[in-house]
Parts: C-alpha cells; sequence; structure tokens
C-alpha cells in the first residue's frame, strides 16, 4: 500500500496527474491556409476569424511553426508519422485523386499510436496520401472496395475522398466503401470561374462540391456526439479541403468579407471551427478534449493574392513566398493548439515547432514509450504547453514541392536552391539562367522578409549548416536515438 502510494506522488509530482484520464484530441487542419490568414497569428489579417482568435485567446499558439513540406501530399505524411516526408519513396510533388497508397500498413503513425493507447480513431476528409481503387485496366470499378486506406493505417473509421478537392474522382469513402456510384462527369473551368475551378471526372450524386467543407464538420460533429458517449478515448483527425481550391463559399459567407471569394471560404472555415468547438462543449467533454488547428502550407496563388493586396491583406504576413516555396511563405502556418486547463491559456510562443512534433507531443500526453520507429523527427511541445519548459527542438528541415532542402538552427536558415524552389519568382530555371548563387542564407532574426543573402558572408556557417543536414539525412532521424534507414537514397542537391 505505502508502494502504490509513494508510486502516485512521484507520478502527481511529475506531472503526469492529467495522464489518468487521457483526452479526447481533435486534430483539425486547413488547406492551403497561410500564416497571414487568421488574426491570432498576424495582427495585420483582414479577413475576420472570430472563433480561431477565441480559441487562441483558450490555448495556445505558436508563431515559428512549420509544415514538414510547402504542399499537401508531404506534410500530411510527416503530420501523422512524425518523419519528415522526403524520406519516403516521394521526392518531390503530390499524389492524384487515383494515386496508390503512400503510407505502409507497417509504417507507425498517429492513428496506430492513439489506437495502441486505448483510442477509438477516425480520420473524417481530405486524406490525399492515396489508396488502392479496384481498376479494370485503367478505368475504376466503384462497385468494388477500396483497399489500403486510412484503416490499414491506425484508424478505426474513415470517411473522405482521395485526392485535393479539385481532384476526380469525386465520390466518398466510407471505410473501404463507396457510398454512391458515379453517374456522369462533371467540372469547371478556370475560365468559367477563375475562384471554383476542378477538374474534370467521376462524380456521385451524393457529392456536392459546394456542401463538401459544411458535410466534413457535420459529419465530424455527429461523431463527437456518438464518441462522447463512450467510456473510451477518441482521436479524430479532420483535414479539410478549404480553402484549397475549389474555392466555393456559401451563403450567409459568400460575399460576407467584402474582399474576395477566398476571404469569404477562409470567414466559413472559422465559423464551422466555432461550430465544432460549440459541439464540443454541448458534448459535456470540453474539459478533457485537446482540439489542435493548423494548416497542410502556406496560401496558394489562387486566392488571388493581387485583389488580397489591394485590400491589405497578405495571406504570408511578413514573409517571403507562399505555398510550393522553400521560403517562409511556404511552410509557416499557423499552430494553436487548445485544452482547458491543461494548456497554458492565452498565450503566443516563439518555439521553433514543426507538425511532425504533434506525434510525440501526443505520445507523451498519451504516457507512451518512445520506440525506435514513429516520430523520428518530432519533438514534444507538452513542456511548452504546460508551461514548464522549452522544447528539445532546435533544426528544422523545410522541403518544398520540386524536392529543394532548406535546413534552419536557430535564427540561421540555409535554403539549397537559388530561387523559390517552388512557384513565385524566381523559379530554378529563372534563377539559374540568372546567375544567382547556388544557395541562400538568411538571418531570420533580422531579416524575416529573407531579402538579403548571407552566403559570401557567413562561410562558416553555411558550412556548419552544410554538415547538420548531411548528419540529419543520413542518420534517418533529426531525434536522439539509433540511426534507420530513410525509404529511398536521399540526395540534397
Amino acid at each position: 500500500m505505502m508502494k502504490t502510494i509513494f508510486r502516485m506522488g512521484l507520478f502527481l509530482a511529475a506531472g503526469w496527474s492529467w495522464a489518468a484520464e487521457k483526452p479526447n484530441i481533435i486534430l483539425v487542419m486547413a488547406d492551403d491556409l497561410g500564416i497571414g490568414d487568421i488574426s491570432p497569428t498576424n495582427l495585420e489579417c483582414k479577413i475576420k476569424t472570430p472563433h480561431l482568435q477565441k480559441m487562441a485567446k483558450e490555448g495556445m499558439t505558436f508563431l515559428d511553426a512549420h509544415t514538414p513540406s510547402s504542399v499537401c501530399t508531404p506534410t500530411r505524411y510527416g503530420l501523422l508519422t512524425g518523419r519528415y516526408n522526403w524520406r519516403s519513396r516521394l521526392a518531390r510533388g503530390v499524389l492524384s485523386g487515383r494515386s496508390p497508397h503512400l503510407i505502409p500498413a507497417d509504417r507507425p503513425t498517429l492513428g496506430h499510436l492513439l489506437k495502441g493507447a486505448g483510442y477509438h480513431t477516425s480520420m473524417i476528409g481530405k486524406w490525399h496520401l492515396g489508396w488502392d481503387w479496384a481498376k479494370d485496366g485503367n478505368e475504376i470499378d466503384f462497385t468494388k472496395p477500396v483497399k489500403n486506406g486510412p484503416n490499414i493505417n491506425g484508424f478505426d473509421q474513415y470517411y473522405g475522398h482521395c485526392g485535393s478537392l479539385d481532384m476526380p474522382p469525386y465520390v466518398w469513402v466510407d471505410t473501404g466503401k463507396v457510398t454512391a456510384q458515379p453517374k456522369r462527369e462533371e467540372g469547371v473551368t478556370k475560365k468559367e470561374d477563375p475562384y471554383g475551378w476542378y477538374r474534370k471526372g467521376p462524380i456521385a450524386p451524393d457529392f456536392k462540391i459546394d456542401e463538401v467543407l459544411p458535410h466534413l464538420f457535420d459529419k465530424t460533429m455527429e461523431r463527437v456526439k456518438e464518441r462522447a458517449k463512450e467510456d473510451k478515448p477518441f482521436f479524430i483527425y479532420l483535414p479539410l479541403p478549404a480553402p484549397h481550391t475549389p474555392i466555393v463559399p456559401v451563403p450567409p459567407f459568400k460575399g460576407a468579407s467584402g474582399i474576395n471569394p477566398y476571404a469569404d471560404f477562409v470567414q466559413q472555415m472559422d465559423h464551422h471551427m466555432g461550430d465544432l468547438i460549440a459541439a464540443v462543449k454541448a458534448a459535456g467533454i470540453d474539459e478533457n478534449t485537446m482540439i489542435i488547428f493548423t494548416s497542410d502550407n502556406g496560401c496558394s496563388p489562387e486566392g488571388n493574392f493581387e485583389v488580397l493586396g489591394k485590400k491589405g491583406h497578405d495571406p504570408s504576413g511578413v514573409y517571403r513566398g507562399h505555398k510550393a516555396d522553400i521560403y517562409e511563405g511556404g511552410h509557416r502556418v499557423p499552430l494553436i493548439m487548445r485544452w482547458p486547463g491543461k494548456v497554458v491559456a492565452g498565450v503566443k510562443r516563439q518555439d521553433l515547432a514543426c507538425l511532425t512534433d504533434i506525434y510525440t507531443t501526443l505520445e507523451e500526453i498519451t504516457g507512451q514509450e518512445r520506440k525506435a520507429l514513429g516520430g523520428e523527427d518530432g519533438y514534444s511541445l507538452w513542456p511548452v504547453l504546460n508551461g514548464k519548459s522549452k522544447t528539445a527542438r532546435k533544426s528544422l528541415i523545410s522541403h518544398s514541392i520540386g524536392g529543394s532542402f532548406a535546413i534552419r538552427e536557430g535564427f540561421w536558415k540555409l535554403c539549397l536552391c537559388r530561387g523559390s524552389g517552388g512557384w513565385s519568382a524566381p523559379r530554378e530555371n529563372v534563377a539559374k539562367k540568372e546567375g544567382l548563387p547556388e544557395m541562400q542564407l538568411f538571418n531570420l532574426e533580422a531579416d524575416p522578409g529573407e531579402t538579403k543573402n548571407l552566403l559570401k558572408d557567413e562561410p562558416k556557417k553555411v558550412k556548419e549548416l552544410l554538415a547538420l543536414l548531411d548528419k540529419q539525412v543520413k542518420e534517418g532521424r533529426c531525434t536522439p536515438g539509433e540511426a534507420v534507414k530513410n525509404d529511398r537514397e536521399v540526395k540534397v542537391k
């Protein structure tokens, strides 16, 4: 009896009393939302986001948080595995709506992690990590089951679409089964709608493009209500299709921003986040539910930067570049974490963070031991969230759509490319023709806009950063532990 009391005392003294009852976890990831697009991470934001502002007031906001990649598929890989995406077989670019599955069944994911901790696990939304359609030649047979979906990656249930919302096929898949057979093909060209376009392809009668965003939130709120009645804690991963194209705000949000449809769509998303948090409260589980909100990369040019700029709004805030780029605007994103009474509320932090850290953070929160695989590139944010200390993360590796690398340590950032590595000027082919240096070194403290290349001024720092990058690439991890293999030979230049 005395030994039990002593152990409990150590447990409480170590700050683990919260783990006695594991929190429900809802992880929401927006699609193509820039760090400048919501008020908690941009004081000059011209888009009204009151619900996310309230969430930030009730939780913690990270101002130096980053996606592992500046585009969709690889960021999702990194978020779910806690491992840098470029270690996988996907060296650049993204998958399509018809692509086979990317994450093998034996690769640890957030789904596996939390299922192992006794959670019921759900994925609702945009998967964009591939699954295996039944095919007759090159044609999909929608009457047959889908194989190797999120269910092989640790999710008990899933409901969603395979690629981005502008990628066919447009059908809902509910844990391996298509909910309705496509009867026709549909698409909208950019000429017909520069904001609401989507590629032509098969579409099911129950798949309505304009209703996808609210439909997914409705599904999530239904799941919250359902799971709140159970004794088992739940994990819901909600990857949104918005504000990615097709940009399709519906009344009363259509025209509500006074800016453009992109801003309207962001405001609609914010409203739905408010509804989701209200649903958690109505279910009586607010005090024991952690809600995380973030984005997969920076804003896309599809949001129309020129129109936004005329209204005084910059989706990247003070940072250079946007979606697809190695510059900060490509991968620095909002990260808000809320857990009443456990996460310090109303605080903004400058700690360096990456979405790969969510794996390790939830591993610690649910009281699980570190393993050889899973979270190889993640540091726990729990010491920061509970206000006790700083994160152990000192460096960050970023990756662009074209496969360009950047290595960050402290405020120093070395980009191993001549230009943006992505879509903004200068693109790599142009930068090479212009004879720009092979690399770019920036001091983000003095120059957050990445305007002055210090490559020639700081040769020692360049050498140090290259050595650090080489070490972390070769060891297969950036965290302490035994070296593990990458899935392919990784070349940084």
